[in-house]
């Protein structure tokens, strides 16, 4: 059956019926989303769907379930950003990751020149709120050198007063995120940042259990991939992953790729905070939805073997991962509970941004982003604000 309806008079009306549909909170049995001009009506039964209104049934065992948003995405498509922080490659970037059930995101620009980063900005400004692209995410410049990953080192920048006031732009840019080591910017530099409407992560830091809580209390309100770039929890020194674990007020994301986080380590996460603090983000990189198996970031060569991106020393360099991939894996490695896992990719995501009344979540009122899912955790269709946007799957329903 076609995903888009074609009868005139019923133009912007469509019902999507599923053995289930997980709305972001709970699931419905044998039940249909009812679309209305991009939102969501409400779900029901599949016996009261109108008759007047164009139908898609799944295949059987195939459920709906809220688009995924993606916090962290470098890149896709063949598409890096740090090649070419534009409003093409944002939109080209959230295009890519489309198919695999990423119905929003954040693009990524990790630490690289000033010129780069203000490129990035007005980027943003522009595009933010369309074609997916919610806003930005600048991992860095203004983290730790001594836990830099994969970033250069030469880039990584200490912040002055004109670094704050570039950084209070992307106030106006969606809902833009900061990746940070509040050990290395200045005392009153995180409460000036949140004010100012931008989210601020900590991450890529050495910082203390005692210098995370300031920047808490500062108003940091999330952590970037948790247990990566940042020292290990111990009994006396809990530092930034004791905090993630045990502060209610921050969000941490996860790259549950199979290599940056071993799945007991994804599991206790979600023990600790419950999926209403962890955040599936995928980190990817330009491979992901293409056949490359090297590109260049920032100067080094990047090569995927095996499912594993890496520099030639061995440091992991993003992901080559989707967020439909992110599901799965947390339910087959890790064997988090599907439910769990779902909102961790969607809903989780959108409260972090202060979007969970429109976004991640299937209500009256809120936009029809959704993914159909198989049974397997494969993508057969994503929809966004109601139109099915990933023509390659459309004749599978």
């Amino acid at each position: 059956m076609s995903l888009s309806p074609t009868n005139p008079s019923t133009v912007g009306r469509h019902a999507i019926q599923a053995d289930r549909v997980f709305d972001g909170e709970r699931w419905h049995g044998e039940a249909a989303v009812l679309v209305r001009d991009g939102r969501i009506v409400g779900i029901g039964s599949t016996g009261e769907v109108p008759a007047s209104w164009p139908q898609t049934r799944l295949p059987a065992g195939a459920f709906v379930a809220p688009g995924f948003i993606d916090l962290q995405v470098n890149g896709g498509g063949g598409v890096l950003l740090n090649d070419q922080p534009t409003v093409v490659a944002m939109r080209a970037i959230a295009r890519a990751h489309r198919r695999y059930g990423t119905t929003a995101c954040l693009p990524t620009l990790i630490t690289d020149t000033r010129e780069q980063l203000r490129t990035a900005i007005a980027a943003a400004r522009s595009i933010a709120g369309q074609d997916g692209v919610l806003g930005l995410h600048l991992e860095g410049p203004f983290i730790s050198p001594r836990r830099p990953g994969v970033h250069r080192p030469d880039r990584i920048a200490k912040p002055d007063a004109g670094d704050l006031a570039e950084l209070c732009e992307l106030a106006g840019a969606g809902r833009s995120l900061v990746t940070l080591a509040p050990e290395c910017v200045p005392d009153g530099f995180v409460r000036k940042l949140a004010s100012s409407g931008v989210r601020v992560s900590i991450g890529h830091s050495e910082a203390s259990a005692a210098v995370a809580m300031q920047a808490v209390s500062d108003g940091a309100t999330g952590v970037t991939h948790l247990f990566n770039a940042m020292r290990a929890l111990s009994a006396r020194d809990p530092g930034i992953i004791g905090v993630a674990l045990a502060e209610d007020r921050l969000t941490a994301g996860l790259i549950v790729d199979g290599f940056h986080i071993d799945p007991v380590s994804v599991r206790a996460a979600f023990a600790a905070k419950g999926s209403n603090r962890i955040a599936l983000v995928t980190d990817a990189m330009p491979t992901v939805g293409t056949s490359l198996d090297r590109f260049e970031l920032v100067g080094r060569t990047i090569r995927l073997v095996n499912g594993r991106l890496s520099t030639e020393e061995g440091t992991l360099a993003g992901a080559h991962l989707d967020m439909a991939s992110a599901v799965r894996n947390a339910v087959s490695l890790a064997h988090i509970p599907l439910d769990h896992a779902l909102r961790a990719a969607s809903l989780t995501p959108a409260r972090f941004l202060g979007l969970d009344n429109e976004r991640g979540i299937l209500i009256p009122g809120a936009r029809a982003d959704l993914v159909a899912l198989t049974q397997e955790l494969g993508v057969i269709a994503t929809w966004v604000d109601g139109s099915a946007d990933n023509l390659k799957n459309e004749a599978n329903c």
